[in-house]
């Protein structure tokens, strides 16, 4: 298909590298143009200089920008993708962003006779490079089975799981779960080296067991080495915590455990950790500043 990918961040740069490797016809575009030049020159395709150049005549659109108003920018904007798109197409956005703007855009793409898939994912910046991103879609049956054989290319899970805003809604609660885990795998390692074991053979044993996880599979030895530049920044955590907790205040959920964790990212930010990845809450337990 001929498709056009707007955003090249560390998650959008191999996806659209993905999409490339496919055999589909593709245009990028990134704020800085310079980032969407070495994009071309690393993969066949070509780059536009606005949103809406990058959008004429492609049979599907994705953005993975930074958050609501980023992508209004790129979306409604005097030089967004709506004025370059065609009755028929497809927006695609895997921004992490609220449920809120998702039926937003829902309706203003409808009304342009435009499907709308609002698909955040998660599998981080390695999933992005690795094309084995899982894939939180909500919209209409028919824009997704469209979507769904092009959005392969970086996927190993793609679902439908409602209307527009269900996509959002599931990241939000892929980021609570996140959020705890990672905060029990901090205690975890803390506690070992304070209990004078070898940490990294405790957790060579027990991420076999009940108490075993993505995070803890992937990060236990990273943390244990003090290493925190490892893909998602706690920036972007709080970014998307802050989008769970505003919508818990909607829905009447009670997220306590959420809600603390927020505030101890808070806390590595102010230790310097902005940019660390989200393994990092290690750091404000053990009081180590980066």
């Amino acid at each position: 298909m001929k498709v056009a990918f707007i955003g090249l961040g560390v998650m959008g740069y191999p996806m659209a590298g993905h999409l490339s490797k496919a055999g589909h016809d593709v245009t990028v575009f990134n704020r800085t143009t310079a980032k969407a030049e070495a994009w071309s020159e690393d993969y066949k395709g070509a780059f536009a200089v606005t949103p809406a150049e990058a959008a004429k005549g492609a049979d599907i659109v994705f953005t993975c920008v930074g958050n609501d108003d980023d992508l209004r920018e790129v979306t409604c904007g005097d030089q967004g993708v709506f004025n370059g798109m065609t009755e028929g197409s497809i927006l695609v956005d895997h921004t992490t962003a609220s449920a809120e703007i998702a039926r937003e855009l829902a309706s203003l793409a409808a009304d342009k006779g435009i499907g709308f898939l609002d698909a955040p994912v998660s599998g981080g910046q390695a999933g992005a490079e690795n094309g084995v991103l899982s894939v939180m879609v909500g919209g209409d049956q028919a824009s997704f089975d469209k979507a769904e054989p092009v959005m392969d290319a970086y996927s190993k899970s793609i679902r439908l799981l409602g209307e527009a805003g269900a996509g959002q809604l599931a990241k939000m609660v892929n980021q609570i779960c996140i959020a705890g885990l990672v905060q029990g795998l901090a205690e975890g390692v803390h506690f070992a080296k304070r209990a004078g074991l070898d940490a990294a053979q405790v957790f060579d044993v027990i991420q076999h067991g009940a108490a075993g996880s993505w995070q803890m599979v992937n990060r236990h030895q990273t943390m244990i080495d003090d290493e925190y530049d490892f893909g998602f920044a706690v920036d972007w955590m709080r970014k998307d915590l802050n989008i769970v907790l505003d919508e818990a205040r909607k829905n009447g959920a009670r997220l306590p455990i959420t809600a603390i964790v927020d505030q101890f990212y808070a806390d590595v930010q102010e230790m310097g950790g902005n940019r660390c990845d989200t393994s990092s809450l290690l750091m404000r337990l053990e009081k180590r500043e980066k």
